[in-house]
């Protein structure tokens, strides 16, 4: 941004000069030619600031947007990771809930084979999103790694 600044310093520092020096000419420009080539080089130094000024905008703008996507991406990264472990909560809130009935049935009598299959479901749906959260932080993992991997080949 600095630079933005610097440059419109030095554009307007030229037009300043370029002003100068036709108000301190009283006689037409097509007379001195000296003046004339003058104000041609300001011109070109003028062009020449415009176009790094237009550059260095429009290297700024694809800066820009690229961390856009970036925030974007990691934002999807993050919701999809709550929603797992929102899930994996409640599926360990019912794994607990399961097993302290079975425990409490198993004090009392035998268990029942139906508490037991409840608390092996909810075991394996307590596992199964376990894994479900391990594989999506592995997908944020490599979301990571493939720009540096294509980096460095």
């Amino acid at each position: 941004m600095s630079d933005i600044t610097e440059l419109e310093r030095r554009v307007s520092a030229a037009l300043s000069r370029i002003d100068r020096a036709l108000d301190a000419q009283a006689r037409p420009m097509a007379e001195d030619p000296a003046l004339r080539e003058a104000l041609e080089t300001e011109r070109a130094a003028n062009a020449q600031l415009t176009e790094r000024v237009r550059a260095i905008k429009e290297k700024q703008e694809i800066i820009v947007s690229a961390l856009e996507r970036k925030v974007a991406q990691l934002t999807r990264q993050l919701d999809a990771s709550s929603r797992e472990l929102a899930r994996q909560r409640a599926v360990n809130v019912d794994l607990v809930e399961t097993n302290r009935m079975l425990n409490d049935a198993a004090r009392g009598t035998l268990a029942s084979p139906e508490l037991v299959n409840a608390a092996l479901e909810s075991e394996l749906a307590a596992l199964r999103a376990e894994r479900q959260a391990e594989l999506v932080e592995i997908e944020e993992i490599m979301a990571e790694l493939k720009p540096l991997i294509g980096e460095v080949a």
